[in-house]
């Protein structure tokens, strides 16, 4: 791939020099002697840490002060493109802005496997040019991975793993020629795209905002578009464009997106735009994927990525663009280990590559309104809906006058919708963001809510499973039938519903209804997501029941009324962004109906006790600007995010004692924030004051806009000595409180 502008060659340290490599370790940077022939910086090594050897990075020049004759030499110098001086600059400053461990950072770039190993053949399953004399149903799942993943090369246990057959079935293929075995080299480069192919056809609004995009690609240096459209009008074709002229120029492109789910359908919609798949980046990949992936990255052998947050810290050579679709979305959020917001990290590294950032929803988070309306985002509004599709007609149903019946939640009025869509052959989707059958199950003979043994919360029904499963740590177990309190039996009662309490009255109130169920716990693979969602688009079901896994990107052609069961769900509670969330979800689930050109048009109903309630009414009235401008005026009168600053501090240790005295005392300690004009709240338990049997404790750092944080929080820590088996936790910009 030809370079649209000349790489920033990295130091060259020679023979016998004093180097500084950087390893995964939590041990610092270590000095070490190059090796025979001299060392990049950048380069990946293999190092001598003790007795074992581990992978490190060559930093710079070493530091140390003593005898170079007692310097360890590199053991062996990595076939992997030196990481450039803008990869190491990101992983600097990602580690400087979240508080996070250099070494941590590298772990986050070097997460693929075998990257020690040297390049080798291995013997890969390819398309052969035959056919198979009898397509068995085993045969037919072998050959629909291979088209699934684009002709790309698997070792046939791989191939076999995949599509859920043994290894014999491969082989079969084989023999037939509708598959090919052959030697190759273990990492092959991926198809190149055609940035000239045209893309769909668009409509004016599309055109502007698509030569917007171009028109920065082609001026060259740093910039971020917050591309604002109405579900269904046509965003991902509008910055398809922006990644043409990215690829036309040489450059590498990237595009996150929220959920894995999501992506085979959008694989399907690149390949058709360019000739051929791009890579993917997410955990449903092979190893070997990963692997070649990863390596491909950084010698440019790759030009346009698909992936989840972490594909941010690929090592690309010369990465361009970076599309965030979905950009409010909270998975964008990692939360564990290195906690950072793949939304600012993407901006932070465009910034570095002098690259261009589309920040691309329906519902942006205010942050990134906020960015638009001050002028540090350049914004590009779509109003409509692509084609003949219009926006949904949005209604809310008063519960409090609904003749609601005792264990029932569909109301009388959104049964007669969903009835009526029955009658015309048309789709509905009943949306409540619960997984399980109930969220609480209590016991009526001594009223016990039955808990988790390693958490403080509550066990979640799950029917489908015959299971209780805590959504925290994940412990699951049977349904007792028995009260683990009491003991007595027959007492125990599911409380609240899920979204399997209501597929079971979806089956009694619509017997003859084909009815579908979309929740993540129901799935074991990606692929098994994939087709399910494939057979309700073609109309395989009349009713689907689902949490927020269908309100991201889904098409379903003939759904044409949603109902949301509980509308009010979310809008209360501590947490400041709740209005916010609540609105983005309930928007981004209405406009799943009547997404489709000149089919009939979408209705959502939100069932709700609140019809006056500022969000309700924000959504039923559309008047999203009204929404934003409100939010913000709170924000900002209050001083939090994006007006001030917020850190979460979160402790957790196994003993209640040690963890609440370590508490008071670093709160003792907070001089360096004080000095800084930062405010400290708490320490306080955590709303879920307990997870896999550690006790927690949170407080909140809230600081103005300016305020230099990140330098007090690292003088408030660093003189602090933890005790044994305590964690302390950092969170800037913290998304979840609990």
């Amino acid at each position: 791939m030809a370079l649209s502008q000349p790489m920033k060659m990295p130091a060259f340290f020679p023979a016998r020099a004093r180097i500084g490599v950087l390893t995964c370790e939590p041990v610092g940077m270590l000095d070490y002697l190059a090796p025979e022939g001299g060392v990049r910086q950048g380069a990946l090594v293999l190092v001598p840490l003790g007795p074992r050897r581990v992978i490190g990075l060559v930093w710079g020049e070493g530091v140390g002060d003593f005898d170079l004759a007692k310097l360890r030499p590199v053991a062996r110098v990595l076939e992997a493109e030196p990481f450039d001086a803008r990869f190491l600059d990101f992983l600097s400053r990602a580690a400087d802005y979240t508080l996070t461990p250099l070494p941590l950072m590298l772990r986050m770039a070097t997460r693929a496997p075998d990257l020690d190993q040297p390049p080798a053949a291995r013997r890969v399953i390819v398309p052969g040019s035959g056919q198979a004399s009898r397509m068995t149903e085993a045969r037919a799942r072998v050959m629909q991975v291979m088209a699934d993943h684009g002709g790309a090369s698997f070792a046939a246990s791989e191939l076999a793993q995949l599509a859920g057959v043994g290894v014999s079935v491969v082989k079969g293929l084989v023999t037939q020629g509708a598959l090919a075995e052959i030697e190759a080299p273990r990492d092959l480069p991926y198809p190149a795209l055609d940035p000239a192919r045209p893309g769909k056809p668009l409509d004016a609004d599309q055109q502007a905002a698509a030569d917007a995009l171009r028109a920065k690609l082609k001026a060259g240096g740093y910039g971020t578009t917050l591309l604002r459209g109405v579900t269904g009008s046509g965003k991902t074709e509008v910055y398809l464009e922006a990644v043409a002229a990215c690829l036309a120029q040489g450059r590498q492109a990237l595009v996150l997106l929220p959920e894995i789910a999501l992506s085979a359908e959008f694989l399907d919609r690149v390949e058709a735009r360019f000739g051929a798949r791009p890579g993917e980046w997410h955990s449903g990949i092979t190893r070997s994927e990963r692997r070649r992936l990863w390596h491909m990255a950084g010698r440019g052998e790759v030009q346009l990525v698909v992936g989840a947050r972490s594909a941010l810290f690929l090592p690309f050579r010369d990465l361009g663009l970076v599309v965030v679709d979905e950009e409010h979305d909270g998975s964008y959020k990692q939360e564990d280990v290195v906690y950072y917001s793949a939304r600012d990290m993407a901006v932070l590294r465009a910034s570095i590559n002098a690259g261009q950032v589309v920040l691309a929803s329906a519902t942006p988070s205010l942050e990134s309104w906020v960015n638009a309306a001050t002028g540090k985002y350049q914004r590009l509004d779509l109003r409509s809906r692509y084609g003949a599709a219009e926006l949904p007609e949005m209604a809310a149903i008063d519960l409090r006058a609904e003749a609601m019946e005792a264990g029932r939640w569909i109301s009388p009025t959104l049964v007669r919708a969903v009835e009526a869509r029955l009658a015309r052959g048309e789709q509905s989707l009943l949306f409540l963001n619960r997984r399980g059958f109930a969220p609480v199950t209590v016991c009526r003979a001594c009223g016990e809510q039955v808990g988790c043994h390693q958490c403080d919360a509550r066990m979640v029904e799950h029917r489908f499973q015959n299971r209780l499963v805590c959504h925290q740590c994940g412990e699951t177990r049977p349904i007792p039938l028995a009260c683990p309190s009491c003991g007595v039996e027959g007492k125990l009662a599911p409380v609240g519903p899920g979204v399997e309490r209501i597929a079971e009255e979806v089956a009694a109130r619509f017997p003859e209804a084909k009815a579908e169920v979309l929740s993540s716990d129901l799935f074991h693979s990606a692929r098994a997501l994939k087709e399910t969602i494939a057979r309700i688009a073609e109309g395989g079901a009349d009713i689907i029941i689902g949490t927020q896994i269908v309100a991201k990107g889904h098409n379903f052609p003939k759904l044409t009324l949603v109902g949301v069961i509980d509308a009010d769900l979310g809008l209360q509670g501590a947490d400041l962004r709740a209005a916010e969330r609540s609105f983005q979800l309930m928007r981004q689930v209405a406009g799943r109906a009547g997404r489709q050109s000149g089919a009939a048009p979408g209705v959502a109903l939100l069932q709700t006790h609140q019809p006056d309630h500022a969000v309700i009414r924000a959504i039923l009235s559309g008047s999203d600007e009204a929404f934003w401008d409100a939010e913000a005026a709170g924000r900002q009168a209050a001083g939090m995010p994006p007006f001030g600053r917020l850190a979460g501090i979160i402790l957790s240790h196994p003993d209640l004692s040690v963890v609440s005295d370590f508490a008071r005392h670093l709160a003792d300690a907070a001089l360096p924030l004080a000095e800084a004009g930062a405010e400290l709240w708490g320490p306080a338990p955590a709303p879920i004051a307990r997870v896999r049997g550690r006790h927690r404790m949170r407080m909140l750092v809230r600081a103005p806009r300016q305020a230099p944080l990140q330098a007090a929080i690292a003088d408030w820590l660093a003189p602090i000595k933890l005790p044994v088996n305590l964690r302390l936790s950092v969170d800037i910009d913290p998304q979840s409180f609990l």
